[in-house]
C-alpha cells in the first residue's frame, strides 16, 4: 500500500492533511472526498496515520495494476482463471513491530450515528481448511472491547463453510493495510477450491510471512496484522451502515478473540467508507470478470458492467455478441450462476453501451417483450436488499433478454447515422 501511496504523490493524486484531526471527523471528510485518496498524518490520540478512499475509482484500481481503465475487466478475467503460489519469507513489513493485544490503541471507526459501535471496515480475513486450503475475504469486524470483535459471516459464504467444517472455531489472520490487487484478490467469489493468495499473486507479486502464533501465511508488506481465533460465543452484531446505503439488520455473529498484534513501523490504518466508492468498487467491480467468464461458457461475451444505480452489487448488464435466439437467455441463467446475489440483469447486444444507462433503456425499450423475453427466478439472493427478506435471502430475480430478436430484420433495430456525420467537421462552417 506504501508504494500505491507514494505512486498518488508523485502523481498528485494523494490528498495529505497534515493538520491534527480527531478520528471522529475522518469519516465525513472521507464522504466529501469520495473519489479521492485522503492520507491523515496527525490523528489526535494515536500514532497511526489513517489513508481511505485508495480503492474509490475505476482509474486508481487501474493504475494498481499498470493497466488502462478499459482493460481492467479483462486482465481480472483472465487472472481469475488460473493463479501462482506467492513465495513465502522470514521478515516482513507487519511484523516489524509487536505489540500488546489492545484493540483501543488502533484507530477503528465509528461512521454512522447509527453504528452500534466503531468497526474494522477494510479487514481482510485468512482462514485455512485442511482440505480446501486457504481462503481470503472481507468481513466487517465490531469492536467489542480491547480484545475482540464480533464479525459479520454471510451464511454459506467460504469463511462459515470453513467455520462448520472446523466445528464452530477457526484460526484468523487478520490483515489491515494493504495493495490495492490484495484487496481485490480478496473480494473475489471464486470456487472454495481457489486459494485467493495465489490470485493476488498473479495480479501483483506478493510475498508471504508466516504468522506469529496460528498458523497461517500474510502478506508482508501490509500495515497491520491480528492474529486470533473465531469462538463458538455469539453475540448481536449491528447495526451498520452497508453498502445499499440502508442498515443491516441485527444479527447472531461469532466473538473473534485476538491473541497476538503486529504491525509496521510508523504504521498506516486503512479506512473503508461503508456506502461509499471504495465499498462498492471493491463489492462489485470483481464480481464482473466472473459473469464474463461464466457467460462465455455459453455464448460470446463482450462486456460487463455492475451498475452502481444497483449499488454496485445487486444489478447488471452484459453485453454479447448475439449468434443463437437462446444466447440472452443463455447469457441470464450463466450471470446469475456467477453472481448469485445479483437480483436484475439486463443482456444487450454489442452495439449497446453499457456504461450508458439511456443506450441501456434503449435497448430496453426497443429490443424487449416482457411475454418473452423476460426471465423470472426465485431463490436466494443478498442479504443487502433490504426489500427482500434479509435473514432466508429469499427474493425474486429479474432477467432482460433486451437484445434483437432472431426472428426480426436486425436492420430495423440498428441506429442509423445521417450521411456524412463521420466526417464534416463544425468548426468549418459554424463559426464559435
Amino acid at each position: 500500500m506504501r508504494e500505491f501511496l507514494e505512486n498518488l504523490k508523485s502523481r498528485g493524486m494523494l490528498i495529505e492533511v497534515n493538520k491534527k484531526i480527531y478520528a471522529d471527523k475522518i469519516p465525513a471528510l472521507l464522504k466529501k472526498l469520495d473519489g479521492r485518496p485522503v492520507l491523515f498524518n496527525l490523528v489526535e490520540g494515536t500514532s497511526y496515520k489513517v489513508v481511505g478512499n485508495i480503492c474509490s475509482s475505476r482509474d486508481l484500481l487501474a493504475l494498481s495494476l499498470n493497466v488502462r481503465k478499459e482493460e481492467l475487466l479483462f486482465r481480472l478475467a483472465e487472472v481469475f482463471r488460473r493463479g501462482s503460489q506467492p513465495e513465502i519469507v522470514k521478515k516482513g513489513r507487519c511484523q516489524e513491530v509487536t505489540e500488546g493485544v489492545n484493540l483501543n490503541n488502533l484507530p477503528i471507526l465509528t461512521y454512522t450515528a447509527g453504528d452500534e459501535g466503531p468497526y474494522v471496515t477494510s479487514g481482510v480475513v485468512i482462514t485455512r481448511d485442511p482440505e480446501f486450503g486457504r481462503n481470503v475475504s472481507f468481513h466487517r469486524l465490531m469492536r467489542l472491547d480491547d480484545k475482540r470483535f464480533a464479525m459479520r459471516i454471510v451464511e454459506d459464504r467460504d469463511t462459515d463453510v470453513y467455520l462448520k467444517r472446523a466445528g464452530g472455531e477457526l484460526e484468523v489472520a487478520i490483515c489491515i493495510g494493504n495493495h490495492p490487487s490484495f484487496l481485490l484478490a480478496a473480494s473475489t467469489s471464486l470456487d472454495i477450491t481457489v486459494d485467493e493468495l495465489e490470485i493476488a499473486n498473479n495480479l501483483r507479486e506478493i510475498k508471504l510471512v508466516k504468522c506469529k502464533k496460528v498458523n497461517l501465511e500474510v502478506p508482508a508488506d501490509c500495515e497491520i496484522v491480528l492474529e486470533g481465533r473465531i469462538t463458538g460465543e455469539l453475540v448481536d452484531e449491528g447495526p451498520f451502515l452497508d453498502l445499499t446505503g440502508t442498515y443491516d439488520i441485527v444479527r447472531k455473529q461469532p466473538v473473534v478473540e485476538i491473541k497476538h498484534f503486529t504491525h509496521a513501523e510508523n504504521p498506516i490504518y486503512q479506512a473503508l467508507l461503508p456506502g461509499g466508492l471504495d465499498h462498492k468498487l471493491l463489492m462489485g467491480l470483481p464480481r464482473e470478470p466472473v459473469i464474463f467468464n461464466e457467460v462465455n461458457k455459453v455464448c460470446e461475451c463482450k462486456n460487463v458492467l455492475i451498475t452502481p444505480g444497483g449499488c454496485s452489487w445487486l444489478h447488471g448488464i452484459v453485453q454479447i455478441r448475439k449468434k443463437d435466439s437462446e444466447d440472452g437467455k443463455n447469457a441470464i441463467e450463466a450471470a446469475f450462476k456467477a453472481h448469485k446475489s445479483m437480483k436484475h440483469v439486463v443482456i444487450v447486444d454489442e452495439d449497446i453501451d453499457i456504461y450508458d444507462l439511456n443506450s441501456v433503456e434503449y435497448a430496453i425499450a426497443t429490443r424487449f417483450q416482457a411475454s418473452k423475453d423476460v426471465v423470472l427466478k426465485k431463490g436466494k439472493g443478498s442479504s443487502l436488499d433490504p426489500s427482500a427478506n434479509q435473514v432466508t435471502r429469499e427474493t425474486t430475480k429479474v432477467g432482460i433478454d433486451a437484445t434483437i430478436p432472431s426472428d426480426k430484420d436486425k436492420s430495423h433495430f440498428l441506429l442509423v447515422k445521417i450521411i456524412g456525420e463521420d466526417t464534416i467537421r463544425v468548426e468549418d462552417y459554424v463559426s464559435q
